[in-house]
């Protein structure tokens, strides 16, 4: 971002899949599109295998020689006079393992609910330290390397150093970051984490306006609900727009330490004003569609399986956006058939009553679950989904799978 408003030609080389590995793929996609289009060079899925001399070439005669940088896969970048690594983070803790503190084997401090060390008298905070995951359960601990759960921590530490007895409650790893426009920012555990527990779970991706969308200047914010899809418990969210953003994100962190539900977000009373939100937050409107999928409202197809799911005999992709819509942004996936929503119950003959699924999708989601409902009242259709996301969601990374 800063190398390339100073006007910099920028190469960004990322070994994992996507960038910002704490979201989901689906919303780093966003952000990559979008950095993409200004200009930088990003290069996924592939490590840096070596750095090359390129000969005695010099920039502007100033001496400053110029590095290549072979890459695993055996592609070669183009010559670079600065190479920064940004390799993640690894406790610096041998000093404290020497000391006998206990640590573990990755190397970070053990601590127990106080911050007390293995030690008598030795505590310990930030970085370096293991801590408690309140979100997956109570024995489960996590690292989290972030300034404002350490900064707390110390605060903790010295009033247990002076007689206190607080405890750590844990860190839900709310988090934020900034790249050109985009604002990203998350809470709690993402599916990758949550498929590697092992815990059900269950996703909605919601579109809504940062505020009041007849105010000027209303900006999209794609934000993602991660819960549980029977009791409604709040894994996690995510959000990338440009206005508005860590807001709703610090909403949901304060719900999941409140041991909020799906539900409770629903009817959670936020401030009002065409300028700043609408009458229904984004918050609201992520609440209202889990609480949806809870009690049973919608059944839904999460975007990932939505090729597999189409290309089985019998399935129907519905796409209601406008006629006008499809022909100017494009068709959800090859072979849907569109029937705008507000012809939905004139047209509905038009769908094959031997339909085993239909999969019904928009632009984000709303026409969407309004068309379901029609189908499913209607009578004639027995397993009606919302594609999650609708094509909003689709688009953006549909093609991975």
């Amino acid at each position: 971002d800063q190398l390339m408003r100073r006007g910099f030609e920028v190469t960004v080389v990322e070994m994992l899949p996507q960038i910002l590995g704490p979201v989901d793929v689906e919303m780093a996609a966003i952000v990559e599109k979008d950095i993409i289009r200004k200009g930088v060079n990003l290069v996924t899925g592939d490590g840096i295998n070596a750095f090359l001399p390129n000969g005695d070439e010099t920039v502007n005669g100033g001496g400053v020689t110029s590095t290549v940088v072979e890459l695993k896969s055996g592609k070669k970048l183009a010559p670079a006079q600065l190479t920064i690594l940004g390799m993640g983070v690894k406790p610096d803790t041998k000093i404290v393992q020497d000391a006998g503190i206990k640590c573990t084997p990755r190397g970070h401090i053990v601590v127990d609910d106080y911050m007390r060390t293995s030690v008598e008298n030795v505590w310990a905070a930030g970085d370096a330290v293991e801590i408690g995951n309140p979100i997956a359960g109570t024995d489960e601990k996590w690292v989290v390397p972030l300034a404002g759960p350490a900064n707390r921590q110390g605060r903790m530490i010295a009033d247990n150093i002076y007689g206190m007895s607080r405890k750590y409650k844990g860190t839900y790893a709310a988090s934020v970051v900034r790249i050109f426009e985009y604002v990203i920012a998350c809470v709690g555990l993402n599916e990758k984490m949550l498929t590697a527990k092992n815990l059900t779970f269950a996703c909605v991706h919601v579109h809504p306006g940062n505020h009041a969308g007849y105010y000027p200047g209303a900006k999209s914010i794609n934000f993602k609900l991660i819960f549980h899809p029977e009791t409604g418990k709040i894994w996690g969210a995510q959000a990338v727009g440009e206005d508005g953003v860590e807001k709703r994100i610090d909403v949901i962190s304060t719900a999941i330490q409140g041991n909020l539900t799906v539900h409770d977000l629903a009817e959670l009373e936020l401030c009002y004003a065409p300028p700043v939100g609408s009458a229904k937050d984004p918050v609201n409107i992520a609440g209202m569609a889990a609480q949806n999928v809870v009690e049973g409202i919608v059944e839904q197809l999460d975007w990932k399986d939505l090729k597999k799911v189409a290309a089985e005999p019998d399935v129907v992709v519905l796409d209601v956006r406008n006629t006008g819509e499809v022909a100017k942004i494009g068709e959800l996936i090859p072979g849907a058939m569109n029937i705008p929503l507000n012809d939905l119950r004139s047209k509905i003959d038009e769908i094959p009553a031997s339909a085993s699924r239909i999969v019904v999708s928009c632009m984000s989601g709303q026409r969407a679950y309004y068309a379901c409902r029609i189908l499913k009242q209607s009578g004639k259709f027995d397993k009606v989904l919302n594609l999650s996301g609708a094509y909003k969601t689709f688009c953006e990374v549909g093609h991975r799978v």
